[in-house]
C-alpha cells in the first residue's frame, strides 16, 4: 500500500489532531495501485486528508500467487486487506479512527460497498460506478469480461448462492454509514441501476446518502467539469458528514437523511 500524509504549505493541523483517512480500493479488481503522480491524491492530501492506496490480495505486479489470492475470493480478500490497512494506520496514530473513509470505482466500488456492509470500521464511503449486484453484473457483462466472475467468484451453478451472499445490494440493511454515489448514465460496463438500487435502499432506511449522475458519461468520467464536480461534491459530502468547514468555495452536495 502507498500512504500519503496530509501536506499543505499554507495550513498546519492543530497539535495532537490525527487526520481523516481515505482508503482507496482500486478497480480491476486485479489492477494495481502505483506511486505515480495522481492529481486526485494531491487534491485530498492538500485538503487535510491522509490517503492510503491499497494493493490488496489479487492485485497485479506482485507475482502469480499474490494475484491468485483473489481467485474465488472477490469481496473477501480485497475487503479484509483494506480493513486491515485502515486499522494498521490508526493503531500507529496516523489516522483518526472516527473519520475513516473508503472509496473506489467499478470493482473498487464493490470492495467499498462490501467493506461498509460487512465490517464496522469505516464511517463513510464513496462509490464511483461501483458494482453492487453480482448477478446483475454477470447478466450485463460485456464480451471481454464474460467469464471474469467465474475466476473471481465461482463457476455456475455454485456462483448463484455466492452472488447472493456477497452482493451488497442483498445486504443493504447492514450498511449504516453515510454514502455518496457517482454514476455515468451511459455506462455499459456497470449500468446505472447498480448504483441506483443501493441509493434507493439506503434512502428508504434513513441512511445519509447522496447521488450524482452525469449525462453523457460512461464507465469512468472524461469531461473535466464532471471530474471537478465529483471531487468537490465528495469533499462537500465529507465536510457535512464529519462537521468541518471548507477552505474552498464549492457547491454543496445535497445529502438525503442528514
Amino acid at each position: 500500500a502507498f500512504h500519503y500524509a496530509p501536506a499543505n504549505r499554507d495550513f498546519v493541523a492543530p497539535d495532537g489532531e490525527r487526520p481523516p483517512l481515505i482508503v482507496i480500493s482500486h478497480g480491476g479488481p486485479t489492477g494495481m495501485a502505483t506511486s505515480t503522480l495522481k492529481l486526485a491524491t494531491q487534491f485530498w492530501t492538500s485538503r487535510g486528508f491522509a490517503v492510503l492506496d491499497v494493493n490488496y490480495g489479487g492485485s497485479s505486479g506482485f507475482g502469480r500467487a499474490y494475484q491468485d489470492a483473489l481467485r474465488g475470493n472477490w469481496g473477501i480478500v480485497d475487503v479484509e486487506d483494506c480493513v486491515s490497512a485502515a486499522r494498521f494506520l490508526t493503531k500507529r496514530g496516523l489516522a483518526d479512527p472516527r473519520r475513516l473513509i473508503i472509496r473506489g470505482g467499478s470493482a473498487g466500488g464493490f470492495t467499498t460497498l462490501c467493506a461498509l456492509a460487512f465490517h464496522d470500521v469505516f464511517q463513510a464511503g464513496a462509490s464511483y460506478f461501483g458494482v453492487s449486484d453480482l448477478q446483475g453484473l454477470d447478466d450485463d457483462s460485456h464480451k471481454f469480461e464474460s467469464h471474469y466472475n467465474t475466476y473471481l467468484i465461482a463457476p455456475a451453478p455454485q456462483a448463484e448462492a455466492l452472488y447472493l451472499q456477497r452482493s451488497p445490494s442483498h445486504h443493504s440493511d447492514r450498511l449504516n454509514s453515510p454514502m455518496i454515489f457517482f454514476q455515468g448514465l451511459d455506462d455499459k460496463v456497470v449500468p446505472p441501476q447498480q448504483s441506483e438500487i443501493m441509493v434507493t435502499a439506503l434512502k428508504s432506511r434513513g441512511v445519509p446518502v447522496a447521488y450524482l449522475a452525469f449525462e453523457g458519461e460512461g464507465h469512468g468520467f472524461r469531461r473535466a467539469e464532471n471530474i471537478q464536480r465529483s471531487l468537490e461534491a465528495e469533499l462537500s459530502f465529507y465536510a457535512q458528514i464529519f462537521g468541518f468547514d471548507l477552505a474552498d468555495s464549492v457547491d454543496p452536495v445535497t445529502i438525503d437523511n442528514l
